[in-house]
């Protein structure tokens, strides 16, 4: 078994009947999603929340029931990727640039739980470049504010077209190399006009890591 989809099985045996589940974005998200799907197919009882328009479309295709928003108040899990975790559970995350929705869902989430391989282990964050979420209005400026921090840095492209997320925005890779304080730096960067949000997830104590192994293993890490 594929150590993303180990991690994702596992993940998905936290789910339960009459839950509210919020869905992650990317690759490792899939692997859960198909997964949600079938277990609705045997007779799961849930209802989800996507957070990003591609993820919402997969969870439409597995027959996943999703609700709006605005009917619910709280979600009870989770369920997300990410690009690179510390071992304090610091996460990026923005790597299929859906940042902004996964830091909402997470954030109002009883809990989270992040299934990666074990790849996406680090002694420090940074060597995966930090996804930035700015407003497309005056983005030079912002990017002159974001060259303070002496970084190289670049505007996501695809198809050599801008990358547009879900909200309309822009994401620009920052290269940090090592971020030592991920919360001071996230709190530093959020003071810059013209950047919604970052890729930085400080960890909080309901987040659980499941990290999956290529023999298909699992290990938990977290709460």
């Amino acid at each position: 078994m594929e150590a993303k989809a180990a991690a994702a099985e596992k993940a998905v045996e936290y789910i339960e009947n009459g839950m509210t589940v919020g869905l992650g974005s990317g690759s490792t998200s899939y692997y859960a999603i198909r997964k949600i799907g079938e277990r609705v197919s045997q007779g799961l009882r849930i209802r989800a929340v996507a957070s990003s328009t591609q993820t919402a479309s997969l969870a439409r295709e597995c027959r996943i029931r999703l609700t709006d928003l605005t009917a619910i108040d709280r979600i009870d899990i989770t369920i997300d990727g990410a690009d690179e975790v510390d071992k304090q559970l610091n996460l990026i995350k923005g790597g299929g640039g859906a940042l902004l929705r996964e830091k909402i869902l997470a954030y109002n989430s009883r809990q989270t739980i992040i299934i990666v391989d074990d790849s996406k282990l680090v002694d420090i964050l940074g060597k995966f470049p930090l996804p930035v979420e700015v407003a497309p209005f005056a983005v030079d400026l912002t990017l002159a504010q974001l060259k303070r921090f002496k970084i190289d840095l670049n505007i996501r492209e695809v198809q050599k077209e801008k990358f547009i997320t879900d909200n309309g925005n822009l994401i620009v890779d920052c290269h940090f190399s090592a971020i030592r304080d991920p919360e001071e730096l996230n709190m530093k960067l959020l003071l810059i006009p013209g950047i919604i949000e970052t890729g930085l997830f400080p960890h909080t104590p309901f987040t659980r890591v499941i990290v999956g192994y290529a023999d298909g293993a699992t290990q938990i890490l977290g709460a």
